[in-house]
């Protein structure tokens, strides 16, 4: 049996991502995700203006008129989410820890999948892949999703992308959309992540709390690494502190930023505490512009 207060909590995601998939995504996820090719679906008459490519030379011969294949879109794809669990998921200096804004916003994403008849993975890692669920249709195994993002306990609290990019190199065999949430505090990723995107659509989505981007003026601050456990006390009221460490994440971010772009890999910044409708609705509007 699942206790009554996780499945209040997944209810609640539900009704808000669901809600956001009806009025604000509506046909956005179908426009720039499209099938993987055209399959056949019936053949008819010839008409002025068909390509002459398209004639079935066959059905021609045999009817002894013109006869040209009519194809569908292949739609049904394969979405999946490659999620990091790792202890630095549990930081949150705003409404939510950054583990919650990204099961949110998995959540709307995957609910748009399901209403284009896409089938909806979900692997879960830290410093090693501790979670797959595997693709499947409709919205009970989409709560099923949501469930595991919201309550899932690993028992490892590090990082390893590279863990789980490989994983997907080697499990998914037909092409897939592929989402990879995380606040890629992490390294030695950049191979398997090239090699991943040149088979799949990858798409990266990389969440921070402002915290994690400026330091207040607080003084003497205690610090621990949520991941190794390090503890450091650090004088924040220093203005040099603050700003070097500004420095640090600024030139970390951007050079995160240069290689993903010369990976050709699309990413999406999102902050905890801010609206993730706008960066959603402008990478729509920018994977449209693209494939148009």
């Amino acid at each position: 049996m699942i206790p009554q207060e996780i499945l209040k909590k997944v209810r609640h995601i539900e009704i808000i991502t669901r809600s956001l998939v009806e009025d604000v995504f509506s046909g956005e996820y179908h426009s720039i995700f499209k099938g993987l090719g055209m399959e056949f679906s019936e053949v008819r008459e010839y008409q002025p203006g068909d390509d002459v490519r398209s004639i079935d030379w066959n059905v021609t011969a045999r009817m002894g008129q013109p006869y040209v294949k009519k194809f569908i879109e292949e739609r049904e794809l394969t979405v999946v989410f490659l999620v990091d669990a790792s202890a630095s998921g549990l930081f949150g200096s705003v409404d939510r820890l950054k583990n919650e804004f990204a099961a949110e916003l998995c959540a709307v994403l995957a609910f748009s999948a399901i209403k284009n008849n896409d089938r909806v993975g979900l692997v879960i890692l830290t410093d090693q892949v501790e979670k797959v669920v595997v693709p499947k249709k409709g919205r009970k195994h989409v709560l099923r999703v949501i469930r595991e993002l919201l309550f899932f306990e690993p028992r490892h609290r590090g990082t390893s992308l590279r863990e789980g990019l490989e994983y997907l190199i080697h499990v998914l065999n037909r092409q897939s959309v592929v989402f990879v949430v995380s606040d890629f505090l992490d390294r030695d990723y950049e191979r398997p992540l090239k090699i991943l995107a040149q088979r799949h659509d990858l798409i990266l989505m990389r969440i921070c709390d402002p915290r994690e981007l400026e330091l207040p003026p607080l003084g003497l601050v205690r610090m621990e690494d949520a991941e190794t456990g390090r503890v450091e006390v650090v004088d924040v009221s220093s203005d040099r502190v603050r700003q070097e460490y500004q420095r640090l994440v600024e030139q970390r971010r951007a050079s995160q930023e240069s290689f993903f772009k010369s990976a050709g890999v699309d990413f999406i910044d999102l902050r905890v505490g801010s609206s993730y409708i706008e960066p959603l609705m402008g990478f729509f509007r920018m994977r449209e512009r693209k494939f148009r």
